[in-house]
């Protein structure tokens, strides 16, 4: 049954339809609010790609339900920062060339912003336990974990 819902995205409201309210917030985002930052990883909430900020939480939104994400605030990596002026993480991973395949830095910035809101200077070890949820095939979890560092001795 089709369902009307008000999300809260980036600072900006947004009335959306769907034709399940049981469809993945990923979905709504990407498709009907054309913000291509969180990316379809698993569909399992398994590897952190999808990641987007909600009421201030890391959360998958390949595994939230869009009628569950109604009314709360969402924050994508589009709202963090733009080309012209990046939010100190997005700085850090390009001057940390942190970025290689490039598919999960998303939710890998959206994961380390949720850290360093709650703690300004995290540890090594406590980056590493923050990322621990978000695969990088890759293998550039050394220039993820120093692009942190740089952001959080940055602040």
């Amino acid at each position: 049954m089709a369902a009307n819902y008000t999300l809260r995205v980036n600072g900006r409201s947004h009335a959306v339809r769907v034709d399940d309210p049981r469809t993945p917030l990923l979905y709504v985002l990407r498709n009907d609010l054309d913000l291509h930052g969180p990316r379809f990883g698993c569909g399992l909430g398994q590897c952190g790609a999808c990641t987007v900020e909600m009421n201030g939480r890391a959360v998958r939104s390949c595994s939230i339900p869009v009628s569950e994400a109604a009314g709360k605030t969402i924050l994508t990596l589009e709202g963090i920062g733009t080309p012209q002026k990046p939010h100190p993480l997005q700085r850090a991973f390009v001057e940390e060339q942190a970025v290689q395949c490039g598919y999960c830095i998303n939710g890998m910035i959206m994961q380390a912003k949720t850290l360093l809101d709650r703690n300004r200077k995290p540890t090594e070890d406590e980056i590493r336990q923050a990322l621990a949820g978000n695969l990088c095939r890759c293998g550039t979890h050394v220039r993820i974990v120093r692009a942190i560092k740089r952001a959080s001795e940055a602040a």
